[in-house]
């Protein structure tokens, strides 16, 4: 166990440790210059580096931890201890680290320009009225759950309910560590088919949504996603649905809308207009970077995934609960049939085998 250990501390890679503790000393050491101190970009170019480099090391470090106490359990072993405990706790331990192991792999997979960012998702359903809106609430409310279980900070900016039930779009901030490198392959069109709630004669329905994902920009792109006063048109109104006597009596709302592309951005979330509108600011800015992207390069299906038709054909995965449970990726191939957990959050299998699928492709053109 010990050789394992120092293995995996000294094998480089994602699990470099040492590398990763010196360039976080070498940060460290020029930030304390006061030469530094009197530079405000470089200290902002610094600080970012540090953050950076304490994010990749932490997981690092945690691992290291639990090698070392699988070690000592295998110590206390030796000394007589209770086996059945002590194997229910190995277990324990070994599953831990291997759930740790796992999620270091897939952040390393997320080496894109703007993988590591927070990210902006919409969710919009297809025809099919109250049908295709409610499904749209589900995958709403899966992403929600997912983020969660990833210890990923949500805001709903937006959010338009439907007159009988489910809604008409929802907009999403993910905001934690590679949100935008996880979900970027989430984008696309998604299937269900089901037995309806909402039709008497128990039908079976197929219905569809669409889910779109952008980078949410930083200081370093806003010069690319630059707003001009000229071009918008704000409107103010009140929030629909729950949300108090005050979201409900105030024009608090904001509706933003760019002239030249035509693209209308809403938020409604915050009781302060003027937070609503830095808001909804963000989200534009986000979308007209990830137009001009497309323009420079013909990339925009990696940045906010292809914009197809929400119908048959355009699917990136069925959602089937009826005749049998099964969800698909057409994508990857990846089948799960343990559709609950999956709607409940338990996205992890797709995510990881679409960004091997995308690995594997760059690798093949290589």
């Amino acid at each position: 166990m010990k050789n394992s250990n120092q293995g995996l501390k000294s094998s480089g890679g994602i699990f470099d440790t040492a590398s990763l503790k010196t360039r976080l000393e070498a940060v460290e050491r020029e930030l304390s210059s006061e030469a530094t101190w009197s530079s405000p970009q470089r200290t902002q170019e610094l600080l970012k580096d540090k953050s950076s480099i304490e994010g990749s090391l932490q997981p690092l470090i945690n691992i290291d931890k639990k090698i070392d106490d699988i070690h000592i359990l295998f110590e206390l072993s030796d000394m007589g201890e209770d086996e059945g405990e002590f194997l229910q706790e190995l277990e324990k331990s070994i599953r831990s680290l291997k759930a740790d192991i796992d999620s270091l792999e897939l952040q390393s997979m997320l080496s894109g320009d703007h993988d590591k960012d927070n990210a902006i998702l919409t969710i919009h359903p297809g025809a099919g009225g109250t049908e295709s809106q409610d499904w749209a609430q589900m995958l709403m409310r899966m992403y929600l759950r997912w983020a969660e279980q990833k210890g990923l900070k949500t805001e709903t900016v937006e959010l338009l309910p439907g007159e009988e039930a489910g809604i008409k779009s929802a907009t999403i901030t993910v905001t934690g560590p590679y949100a935008y490198g996880y979900l970027k392959g989430e984008a696309g069109v998604h299937r269900l088919v089901r037995i309806s709630p909402f039709d008497a004669n128990k039908r079976r329905h197929t219905s569809f949504a669409a889910v779109l994902v952008y980078p949410e920009i930083t200081e370093d792109d806003e010069a690319e996603a630059e707003v001009k006063e000229d071009d918008i048109r704000i409107d103010t109104f009140r929030a629909s649905g729950a949300g108090g006597q005050h979201v409900n009596k105030t024009s608090s709302a904001v509706r933003i809308t760019h002239i030249p592309s035509g693209i209308v951005v809403s938020c409604q979330n915050e009781r302060s207009q003027h937070k609503n509108k830095a808001t909804a600011l963000k989200i534009l800015r986000a979308k007209l970077f990830a137009i001009k992207k497309k323009e420079q390069d013909k990339k925009m299906d990696e940045l906010i995934g292809e914009k197809k038709d929400i119908a048959w054909g355009s699917q990136i995965r069925s959602y089937t609960l009826q005749p049998y449970q099964l969800i698909k990726d057409h994508r990857t191939g990846i089948e799960i049939g343990d559709v609950n957990s999956v709607l409940d959050g338990a996205l992890d299998r797709f995510i990881m085998g679409y960004l091997l699928m995308k690995k594997e492709k760059a690798a093949n053109l290589t």
